[in-house]
């Protein structure tokens, strides 16, 4: 199913077989709003995850790619595949708005969250 012109849930179900797929719309609207703005395909890495894929791949307890308590996930990781790509994908985000960003170089994607309950205005590396 659509969730946006970019993106369809497919793309942001949790790997680990459970059918976890509930994106915040806010957290959509950005994506979105970056993917238009950047011009090319965006592949996500990671969407939703449960708690238990979430400790299995090593994320934080917290992650905002879990369920928050109002039962919605609140991140992506986008691929990325040179630097112009990451550029693009970071000042795509940046323009909609997003203040939390974290960029994997070694892992080549672009960590997005629209989580209010973490730390704002911040640009980090993992």
């Amino acid at each position: 199913m659509k969730l946006s012109k970019n993106l369809d849930d497919s793309e942001i179900r949790c790997k680990c077989g459970c059918g976890l797929q509930n994106l915040s719309r806010y957290t959509i609207e950005k994506f979105q709003y970056a993917r238009d703005f950047a011009g090319f395909p965006f592949i996500i890495t990671s969407g939703c995850r449960c708690k238990e894929y979430n400790k299995k791949v090593g994320g934080v307890a917290n992650s905002a790619h879990t369920p928050n308590a109002k039962g919605v996930c609140q991140a992506l990781d986008i691929a990325f595949k040179d630097s112009s790509q990451c550029f693009a994908i970071v000042k795509g985000l940046m323009l909609a708005g997003v203040k939390r960003i974290g960029i994997n170089f070694d892992k080549h994607f672009v960590h997005f969250d629209t989580d209010i309950s973490k730390p704002q205005d911040v640009l980090f590396k993992y």
